[in-house]
Formats: structure tokens, C-alpha cells, sequence
């Protein structure tokens, strides 16, 4: 199949800090799954799973000052 057949989008969460964390994924869970495989649980800990905005690539670097 495909990868064009599951579209995926790029989501900024945000994190107890402050700053945002960027992911990949179909859906939010499904880009917190992803990031579980490269993030410690402590790095998963802080990330605030249920605020977070879905964002086009194309201004991705509106939000670069952000990114932590």
C-alpha cells in the first residue's frame, strides 16, 4: 500500500516547560506512539498529550522559536 493511501501531518505538543515538541503521525496518538520510540519515558512525561495544534509543513518555521 501506498504511504500516499494514510496521509500523515506534523503536530506541535506542548510541554510542561513551555516550549512545544514536534511529531509525526496520522493522528496525535499516533505521533506520540512514534516519538515513544526515540523519547525516554521522562522526555514522554513532560509532553502535555492532549494540548496540541496540527500544523502544515509549509509553516513549520512559524514555530521554530518555540520547539524545546
Amino acid at each position: 500500500m501506498s504511504s500516499f493511501s494514510n496521509p500523515h501531518y506534523m503536530y506541535l505538543f506542548a510541554l510542561k516547560n513551555g516550549k512545544r515538541k514536534l511529531a509525526y503521525g496520522q493522528s496525535p496518538e499516533d505521533a506520540l506512539n512514534i516519538l515513544s520510540f526515540r523519547l525516554t519515558q521522562e522526555e514522554m512525561d513532560e509532553i502535555i498529550k492532549d494540548d496540541y495544534v496540527k500544523i502544515n509543513q509549509r509553516k513549520l518555521q512559524e514555530y521554530v522559536d518555540e520547539l524545546g
